[in-house]
């Protein structure tokens, strides 16, 4: 039988339940009726007729208009801009936020707009400046050009100013320094020219700053020594000059600071130690003067470093194990040198690791987390037989290394072929030539030329080698910020050009970082190389939509010389799906031939989708000038060899991964 108690004699603990129950259920009621009447009042109240011809004449001219979920019955600060509706969710864009409390809740004044992703053209409309309440302003992903006018700095009521993603073009104004309210600023992938303007020093409040691919070049001013706020830095591919300031090691609430692509010579400040918030840290491509690792010394807060081709001399920290949230590290393409610190493979949290093209020597160690699953040693110089855990780990590349690699010894189907020197017939050569059609089937060109199938399962930390020992791939890195990567790149649109083959433009092969591609057991002498490139991925210039803002720098080295940098596959074709071929002259030498496609931080980011760029290649073929002496054919197997082994035509490395960076 239930025990009773009248309310005055219920336990102390039930009677204090339901006194929060009850206090919970009046606020809520208080809340949802306080709600109800701002909702009430702001529906009686009306917007300021300056902001609404101002509206419209803006819409007008961007050739864009409201969605049903607002400007109910020609009211502007009505429905979802008054009633609390998300105001960045699809269906409402364009949209604008309302405030009614103004003149005892009789007048409405428009405080934020965002016209996202609809691909509209026009300038930046001055009417805007009839928009005095305006603290939001989001335009990014159009196609607005002309300048940033000089009067935006009269937009003083703006927290937020993005208009990223479009073709504005000019100097930055210093005005926009009067915005002295701002906390998050982007201007990134825009046609700007000149230099930053030191008044920018003035936006005290600044916690987020995006400026990559933005156009503008020179040093960053001293007066950004002022932005103690900034909690996001942003400034890739932008031709940013000297050194990088010092004073940024004063930003001791950063988080996340992005320096790849630029023009910056070393080394990377001592000051940046002090740095102890920063989560992601990237830079990247750095001239001159060389870095040493002891800046990071206090960054154990890191989840995310990445300082490749940076100049980084010296060897790996053996406390390295300490930096016990990092889930990624890259140091590919510096000077490193001395062994692998033990705790490196044993760290809780690391799940990519790059150390490609350094000097490292020893051997790998006995054992490695089950976390760590995409490693690269590549292009280094160690040396011993390998682990067991080899065989069992998804992505790694381990080419061009001095590994013991006989029959008594763990192995990996292809490795022996890409060791230092490239041992497979060495001195005892069978090619002249290869071809291959990258990320796609085997196909024969309207020039008669067989193009073997290059379609194998390529990840971030992978290499295969055909059965016939004829020809090789290697590929390093990872997609920043991508969901879903794909290292092929496929279309059905037809790519026109003089004396191609359209179908081999139907698959190209993709890398975020770096793709070699190896002729090996070749013959002696000169040779010519054709490399065959078409842009797939960007719309045509002549669309002038946002996604046609995308551009793919990257840098070509052959048998280890530079022989194209920054190389724009759209601006050398003239457009995008134009074919473009490129040729060089190679001398063979050591019987084999490399090829290396490398991102150098340039080009845009994030078009068509976020964390796309890097190398894309349609085509390879290298044949020697000279009669040859060797037969060229092949053994009767036909296929890959990969560190999985051999099945069928082609045998997957890895798997692709979903988590992604530079």
């Amino acid at each position: 039988m239930a025990i009773r108690f009248p309310s005055w004699q219920l336990p102390m603990n039930l009677r204090m339940k339901q006194q929060t129950s009850l206090s919970v259920f009046l606020f809520c009621l208080c809340f949802l009726g306080s709600t109800w009447f701002q909702v009430s009042t702001a529906e009686n109240a009306t917007t300021d007729p300056s902001e609404v011809r101002a509206l419209n004449s803006i819409f007008s001219q961007w050739d864009t208009q409201a969605v049903a979920l607002w400007n109910i019955s020609g009211e502007p600060c009505s429905g979802s801009a008054i009633n609390g509706t998300e105001f960045e969710s699809p269906p409402n864009n364009p949209a604008i936020i309302c405030d009614c409390t103004y003149d005892s809740g009789t007048t409405c004044h428009i405080t934020q707009l965002r016209v996202y992703a609809l691909n509209k053209r026009g300038v930046f409309a001055k009417e805007l400046l009839a928009l005095r309440y305006l603290t939001f302003l989001k335009i990014d992903q159009n196609y607005f050009t002309g300048p940033l006018p000089a009067w935006i700095g009269n937009m003083t009521a703006l927290t937020l100013l993005s208009i990223a993603h479009n073709a504005f073009s000019g100097p930055i104004p210093k005005e926009l320094g009067n915005l002295k309210d701002l906390n998050m600023l982007s201007f990134g992938i825009n046609n700007f020219s000149g230099t930053l303007p030191p008044e920018l020093g003035n936006l005290v409040k600044l916690q987020q700053l995006y400026i990559n691919s933005c156009g503008l070049g020179g040093e960053i001013p001293s007066t950004f020594a002022n932005l103690r706020n900034m909690q996001v830095l942003w400034a890739s591919d932008s031709s940013f000059s000297g050194r990088i300031p010092d004073f940024i090691g004063n930003w001791t609430k950063i988080n996340s600071l992005r320096f790849q692509g630029n023009s910056f010579r070393g080394p990377i400040p001592t000051s940046f130690s002090q740095l102890t918030a920063l989560n992601s840290l990237r830079i990247s491509d750095i001239y001159n003067v060389s870095s040493s690792l002891d800046f990071i010394k206090n960054l154990k807060n890191l989840t995310d470093l990445a300082l490749r081709n940076a100049l980084i001399t010296g060897s790996i920290p053996s406390d390295i194990g300490e930096y016990q949230n990092l889930q990624i590290l890259d140091l590919s393409f510096n000077n490193l040198t001395g062994q692998l610190p033990g705790g490196l493979f044993n760290m809780s949290s690391l799940t990519y690791l790059f150390l490609g093209n350094n000097s490292l020597q020893g051997a790998l160690p006995s054992q490695k987390s089950d976390i760590l699953h995409t490693i690269d040693l590549s292009y280094n110089y160690l040396s011993g037989s390998l682990p067991p855990w080899v065989t069992s780990i998804s992505q790694l590349n381990l080419v061009v290394n001095n590994f013991t690699l006989d029959s008594s010894n763990i192995n990996l189907p292809g490795l022996n072929c890409l060791q230092r020197n490239f041992p497979c017939n060495r001195n005892t050569p069978k090619y002249a030539k290869f071809s291959i059609n990258c990320g796609g089937l085997e196909l024969r060109g309207s020039d008669d030329i067989l193009y073997e199938t290059e379609d194998s399962a390529i990840g971030p930390a992978t290499f295969n080698v055909t059965s016939s020992e004829k020809w090789a791939v290697s590929n390093v890195g990872l997609f920043a910020d991508r969901k879903n990567p794909s290292f092929v790149v496929n279309t059905l649109a037809q790519v026109t050009g003089t004396d191609v083959t359209p179908e081999l433009f139907q698959t190209s092969r993709l890398s975020p970082g770096s793709l070699r591609y190896y002729g090996l057991g070749l013959e002696n002498g000169p040779y010519t190389v054709k490399l065959q490139f078409a842009e797939t991925v960007y719309d045509d210039r002549a669309l002038q939509t946002w996604k046609s803002l995308g551009r793919r720098m990257f840098d070509i080295y052959i048998q280890g010389n530079l022989v194209l940098k920054d190389f724009d596959i759209s601006k050398e074709a003239g457009g995008v799906l134009r074919a473009v071929v490129k040729t060089f002259s190679v001398n063979v030498s050591e019987n084999y031939l490399e090829i290396h496609l490398f991102w150098a931080g340039k080009g845009t980011c994030c078009t068509p989708d976020q964390g796309h760029y890097g190398p894309l290649i349609a085509a390879v073929h290298a044949a020697s000038d000279f009669t040859p002496t060797v037969s060229g054919v092949p053994p009767t197997t036909v296929g890959m060899k990969s560190r999985t082994g051999l099945m069928g035509i082609l045998v997957p490395v890895g798997v692709l991964v979903l988590l992604v960076i530079i």
